[in-house]
């Protein structure tokens, strides 16, 4: 079967002034084609897309990587939140070896303009995330970790190119067709498996592959805080144009022309420093109102707005920066009017310039109406700094999304499996497929006044495989935000590495299937080439539970993961610490021997005492996990 778009819009061209649909490019259904294969097909470079693309080259495989921007990235770089969501362990746990090697590839670019850097060095010394950059960095520090792969012709990447047409024989796509949006050329690509690592779920709907859209009822999830009566498909996360700033010297004038409706979305987003929290986010423990100042810090908040994603602190670059550059992703430059997804091209452009307006008039608003100490609304020493973010107005190339179309999946985790109120020990939910780890509060920034999601704390949670494969289609896979999650459970599966953790396990299992000749769900529904597969995750530095206690840096990493997942924690089931180093007590020795199914098997060790360690590391060496 044949499906194909007749037009599509080419988002970094919609304008924030004047006609949206001259960002609609026609498709040529009779232009000429050129043909290219490849073992993998991923399409979208965002976190996912890259993390995906570049697991299938480390392991051989050849891969065509698509993204429609001109910047590999995603959420850190097109999307412009290049201060990255994450968790209190992420600097010893919870990230994959990929994902960290990025952060410290980002990081060296910083350290060698410091004269004396704070490790782990957060250039932009921001308190809501632990490293802050401006995209540019992160753009060549993404091309530096890939450039091995492309250079060996392993990893093919195609910028400024959109999938437009697929064709499917029963449950496989076979091709995918896309096309150049700055020229019109048009390559399909033969494959073995898909990856759909675009943003907002688009090979979904063009490959026939089952999907869902918005907030599902209580009838479908038994989620306490779904929809109650019926699924609202429009309760879809806001969306959000990012820009950046740069706090020039007072009685300069950097205020920029006053947007199209400012008036409107001044009043009605509203534009404020005044947000309402819910205990648990990041903002802080209690439930309420915040009430915010750009530059000065205000009771019951962690810093002042300005400090809030701050990317550069100047001071800690002397004779390199000579202002702060801060960027703006706060509720204030939230798009809420309608959804992005399942959207015609000529709708789809117009609210893409209105969620420009939005954030242009938040800018216009922070120059100019922002409550000011000194009396004078606004602030006009306030640079709108184009060039970080790459474009022409001042904001990001593309929208920084939170919610896309989801697969009907195989495993959709839920609520009741993630949440503090539901999750009684220090782990979420076990789930014995686990390809990687996350962890986030349930985040959900409200489109609709039908919205009833939560937000809440999680307990540390696993990505399990079941959440990446389809219920029909055998070769796509969902690499990005687009996983078997719910309405509410995407909010917490949709931040920075633990997208990228995502998409490198749908890289990884893809190049696996390939490897033994067997789909991915099969391997899923095979529970010795499951535990085979989790074994190889595990090889490339991917935790599969959380164990804070035994980085991926460790020696005894795999050791302890292995033993972990085959025949649980031991006598530490109520810890999110292994204990490496005490010794294996009567209890522990129970547990994980009676796990193997054969509770007289001799333990490899001896009666002697050993460390918890130790006895993992005896055990692997014995190959009985």
């Amino acid at each position: 079967m044949n499906r194909n778009l007749e037009t599509v819009v080419d988002v970094m061209r919609v304008p924030a002034e004047g006609d949206p649909s001259c960002a609609i490019v026609k498709v040529d259904p009779g232009a000429p084609v050129s043909d290219e294969s490849c073992d993998i097909l991923v399409v979208g470079g965002g976190m996912g897309g890259i993390a995906a693309g570049w697991a299938a080259a480390r392991r051989g495989h050849h891969v065509c990587l698509l993204e429609e921007t001109d910047w590999l990235g995603g959420q850190i770089t097109s999307q412009g939140v290049a201060s990255l969501d994450e968790h209190e362990q992420i600097e010893v746990f919870g990230g994959t070896r990929s994902y960290t090697a990025l952060c410290e590839v980002i990081r060296d670019s910083y350290r060698k303009l410091a004269d004396e850097p704070q490790e782990p060095l957060n250039p932009g010394r921001c308190w809501v995330s632990r490293l802050a950059f401006e995209p540019r960095v992160a753009v060549g520090a993404i091309g530096d970790l890939l450039s091995p792969y492309v250079e060996a012709g392993r990893l093919r990447v195609f910028l400024r190119t959109k999938a437009t047409e697929a064709e499917t024989d029963g449950d496989r796509v076979t091709s995918i067709r896309a096309i150049n949006l700055d020229d019109g050329r048009a390559v399909r690509f033969a494959f073995e498996y898909v990856l759909d690592a675009t943003e907002l779920g688009d090979l979904l709907p063009l490959t026939g592959t089952e999907c869902v859209v918005g907030a599902e009822s209580a009838a479908e999830t038994s989620e306490p805080h779904a929809q109650p009566d019926e699924a609202k498909p429009h309760c879809v996360q806001s969306c959000t144009y990012i820009f950046a700033l740069e706090r020039r010297p007072e009685g300069e004038d950097h205020r920029i022309s006053r947007p199209t409706q400012y008036e409107h979305y001044r009043d009605r987003q509203p534009y404020s420093l005044r947000i309402h929290v819910h205990g648990g986010e990041i903002y802080g423990e209690t439930t309420g109102w915040l009430d915010y100042q750009l530059f000065e810090p205000t009771s019951g908040t962690k810093g002042p707005l300005w400090e809030y994603r701050r990317l550069v602190e100047a001071t800690q670059f002397p004779g390199y920066y000579a202002h702060d550059l801060t960027m703006f992703n706060w509720p204030g430059n939230d798009y809420r009017d309608v959804p992005l997804v399942d959207q015609s091209p000529e709708a789809l452009a117009s609210a893409l310039q209105g969620a420009k307006r939005v954030s242009l008039g938040f800018v216009y608003w922070l120059q100019t109406g922002a409550p000011n100490p000194d009396g004078s609304p606004g602030f006009a020493n306030l640079l709108l700094r184009s060039d970080l973010m790459g474009s022409t107005d001042g904001l990001s190339k593309f929208p920084y999304i939170r919610e896309c179309r989801r697969i009907k999946a195989v495993k959709t985790v839920t609520e009741q499996e993630v949440a503090v109120a539901h999750q009684p020990g220090p782990r979420a939910a076990h789930f014995n497929d686990s390809v990687g780890v996350g962890w986030y509060p349930i985040d959900i920034h409200q489109v609709s006044e039908h919205e009833v999601g939560t937000s809440t704390r999680t307990k540390p949670f696993q990505i399990p495989l079941g959440a990446l494969i389809p219920v029909r289609v055998q070769n796509l896979i969902a690499a990005n935000k687009n996983i078997g999650t719910t309405h509410i459970t995407n909010g917490c599966f949709r931040l920075h590495p633990v997208e990228w953790n995502i998409g490198e396990a749908a890289g990884l299992v893809t190049a696996f299937a390939i490897e033994q000749g067997r789909t991915p769900g099969a391997i899923h529904g095979d529970e010795t080439l499951l535990r085979e597969f989790q074994k190889e995750v595990v090889n490339e530095g991917i935790p599969l539970c959380w164990l804070i206690d035994v980085p991926v840096s460790s020696p005894d990493f795999t050791a302890v993961q292995r033993l972990a997942m085959a025949r649980g924690y031991g006598g530490r089931e109520d810890s999110l610490e292994f204990a490496p180093d005490e010794p294996v007590t009567a209890k522990d020795r129970a547990a994980w021997l009676t796990h193997t199914g054969n509770p007289g098997i001799a333990t490899p060790s001896g009666d002697r005492i050993v460390s918890r360690s130790e006895f993992a590391r005896v055990i692997l060496k014995a190959g009985e996990i």
